[in-house]
């Protein structure tokens, strides 16, 4: 099964670098074309190595934003749906939240799916799709943080799909069959509950993989920042690197857009001014709650990738991390992010200076003394947050990295913009973070 997964990855990558070399042959094109066009041309607009890609942009998800919102879930699912509730822990059961979505269900037909574990585990997804058979559920409403709610896409995808359920992760294929769901987010931090994409983990095998497709859209998501006041302060750390990474995906690569980098910018600047609040804070402000919860779902909802070339080498990275060690997510990005930055600095040397200057402020010193002032203040705000950023720090040394490495080179697989991180880079990134 590894194997095949390596294949259909490895078969995705070779279509992602044919495309982006078609793209950025069409950008060429378009610029020679704007260049011998134009008489004169701003400084801003020099500034703009590749103008936006063509894209189209759709998200269907219904948001209800604000206290009190979950009363409405009662007049979003159909009024004869047999509803299957997944979350978490029970912690839902703990700040009452769960009472609150209850009552909103009054009358309704549910069947309770909890202990969905944060990097949600196939063998236990696996579970929840045979009572949703046996049970004939054509809804499912996920309460709780992005695992809960990737977990419930998978669901919702494996009670749709003819065959083998693990081919959902492997196939590479759009996910255009599931059953309808919609969310209450209790967790700001990966934008599912406004995205097409989910990660489920297979402890079994050691691996962490995501699809994708239209059909994992929720109807309908749910947003009470009220509902976040409880969180551990662990979580919310979680959450702020996540977000931030993000962010620094679909921004920090080697091309540079006018709005879309300002989208980012501000996204960023956000959580730079929410964390100290939200880390040192005893009783959550509702202002705060609100903003955070706003910025994380805009993180990933596919609004600041509009024409943008994108970058996901971090993740990619992290995921292996993750299912090789355990680590969680946030966890894993506070000590690969530097390290990309780090060793990708001459790629992507022009953004990063754009961050340093726009995000902290660095204007002063050569080039490569300006990058390192962008890392180190990358790296202080992971740790003022929180986290972590080194590999030994957990206990984690060369081994894991060679097995990482290895399940890249194995197919020669690279990651990246226009796939210019190649397994050289990934062990070189992994060793920088020891």
């Amino acid at each position: 099964m590894a194997d095949n997964y390596l294949e259909n990855q490895y078969a995705q990558y070779a279509a992602r670098k044919a495309a982006f070399e078609r793209e950025k042959q069409l950008g060429k094109h378009r610029a020679k074309k704007t260049a011998s066009s134009s008489v004169s041309t701003s400084k801003a607009h020099q500034s703009i190595e590749v103008p936006l890609n063509n894209f189209a942009f759709h998200n269907p998800v219904q948001l209800y934003f604000g206290e009190g919102e979950i009363a409405k879930i009662n007049t979003l699912i159909p009024a004869d749906a047999k509803v299957l509730l997944t979350y978490g822990g029970g912690s839902i059961k703990r700040n009452g939240i769960y009472d609150q979505v209850m009552a909103a269900l009054s009358g309704f037909k549910i069947i309770e799916f909890g202990g969905i574990e944060a990097n949600p585990d196939y063998d236990t997804l696996i579970q929840a799709v045979t009572i949703c058979k046996q049970e004939e559920v054509d809804f499912i409403l996920a309460v709780g943080g992005g695992s809960i709610i990737d977990g419930s896409k998978f669901i919702a995808t494996a009670v749709m799909h003819d065959g083998d359920p693990w081919e959902i992760v492997t196939s590479g294929q759009s996910i255009r069959k599931a059953l309808p769901i919609g969310t209450v987010l209790t967790l700001p931090a990966t934008s599912s509950e406004m995205n097409e994409r989910a990660v489920i983990s297979r402890r079994a095998m050691k691996v962490k993989l995501a699809f994708y497709g239209p059909a994992l859209f929720p109807q309908f998501s749910v947003l009470d920042p009220t509902a976040i006041y409880s969180l551990p302060k662990k979580q919310i750390s979680n959450g702020l690197v996540d977000v931030f990474i993000h962010v620094a995906e679909q921004y920090m690569t080697t091309t540079e857009y006018m709005v879309t980098d300002r989208m980012a910018e501000g996204i960023i600047q956000t959580l730079v001014e929410l964390a100290p609040c939200l880390m040192t804070s005893e009783q959550m402000d509702y202002n705060v709650a609100a903003n955070y919860m706003l910025t994380a779902t805009l993180g990933l909802n596919n609004w600041i990738a509009m024409g943008a070339t994108q970058d996901w080498a971090s993740h990619k990275i992290g995921h292996e991390l993750t299912a090789l060690t355990g680590l969680d997510h946030g966890e894993t990005l506070a000590i690969i992010y530097p390290g990309t930055m780090d060793v990708m600095r001459r790629e992507k040397q022009e953004k990063i200076l754009q961050y340093g200057e726009r995000i902290w402020g660095i204007t002063s010193g050569d080039v490569d003394t300006r990058i390192d002032m962008a890392i180190a203040k990358t790296e202080t705000f992971f740790v003022q947050t929180g986290k972590k950023v080194r590999l030994a720090d957990y206990g984690i040394g060369q081994d894991i990295i060679d097995k990482i490495v290895g399940r890249f080179e194995e197919k020669d697989m690279h990651l990246g913009e226009h796939g210019i991180v190649t397994p050289t880079h990934i062990r070189k990134i992994l060793e920088s973070r020891l």
